[in-house]
């Protein structure tokens, strides 16, 4: 992984094609580009139905205003044109990061913090 100098060009937000809400940011690194984002921001409903519909998670609410806090942008559509630090290979934008402090925002430790709060406590085996 490598830490590279990358500017916003432009957002996405928005129900996929397989009705997955998710977030992308679209990153230019000023001759070739890459994009973070793509988690589901939703889940399945507890309670399925014919009519039931994919829900808001904490998770997803908490990934877009990690976003904002990271950058210090206080709304989403002000993203493009923000410059930002990325932790990436070629594969992926691990964690992004704002362009002069060290303020980092990494989805897979926010994933792992939902994850932890959502299991249940106490529970040893003896």
């Amino acid at each position: 992984m490598s830490i590279r100098n990358a500017k916003i060009s432009k957002t996405t937000l928005g129900i996929e094609d397989h009705g997955i809400f998710s977030a992308w940011l679209h990153l230019d690194y000023g001759g070739s580009g890459q994009g973070f984002g793509g988690y589901a921001l939703d889940g399945k409903p507890a309670e399925r139905s014919a009519t039931s519909r994919r829900q808001g998670t904490a998770f997803g609410c908490d990934f877009i205003t990690e976003i904002l806090r990271t950058l210090e942008v206080d709304v989403w559509e002000k993203l493009p044109g923000t410059f930002c630090r990325v932790d990436a290979d070629q594969g992926a934008v691990h964690r992004i990061g704002h362009p002069l402090k060290e303020q980092w925002f990494d989805p897979r430790q926010l994933a792992d913090k939902h994850a932890a709060s959502s299991s249940p406590q106490g529970d040893s085996q003896k």
